[in-house]
């Protein structure tokens, strides 16, 4: 993963960076998870709260690193990822339906937390900042370890490729 807008070089825009991608986070399996109630997909909507909890915790263990050290305000046009939002919120490929199976939410998120770990990897890889470049390391394997996590529930599944939920009422589209 390449950072859209330049290299993150200061410990400030760094930090700004990983809490974006945590809230973000956060925020976007809030989202999940509420439309997974509405639609009486309890099971995964109980996932998507549980991956929203982690996302606050790993967001909570940041806020932490900053304490002391002013962060700049960025826009959201000029966060340094390649895509328009946060690597773990806006990137999808996978298709999100008020149908999905627990192995489907869990590819999502599987694929969401691999980008995240691309993310401070890149950094990790390409900062001339030492300091930046120990701390996005070891948000790289932190991330790597929420990775692991999600490929063992993965395993664990049976419905990862099932076609999802039954529609019990379907929409109405004319012919």
């Amino acid at each position: 993963m390449t950072a859209r807008n330049g290299l993150i070089d200061s410990l400030g825009e760094f930090l700004a960076h990983a809490l974006e991608l945590e809230h973000e986070s956060a925020a976007r399996y809030e989202q999940l998870a509420d439309s997974m109630e509405i639609h009486h997909n309890q099971d995964v909507a109980q996932l998507f709260r549980r991956l929203a909890a982690m996302s606050i915790e790993h967001a909570k263990a940041v806020e932490q690193r900053t304490q002391g050290i002013e962060l700049p305000h960025i826009p959201p046009w000029d966060f340094k990822w390649n895509c328009p939002g946060s690597p773990e919120s806006d990137c999808l490929e996978i298709e999100v339906t008020y149908l999905m199976t627990r192995g489907q939410a869990l590819q999502l998120a599987w694929h969401n937390e691999s980008r995240g770990h691309a993310f401070y990897a890149h950094v990790a890889a390409d900062c001339t900042d030492a300091e930046v470049r120990r701390l996005a390391d070891e948000m790289a394997v932190e991330e790597a370890e929420h990775v692991n996590l999600l490929k063992n529930w993965l395993a664990r599944e049976r419905d990862v490729n099932g076609a999802g939920h039954e529609d019990l009422d379907p929409p109405n589209v004319p012919a």
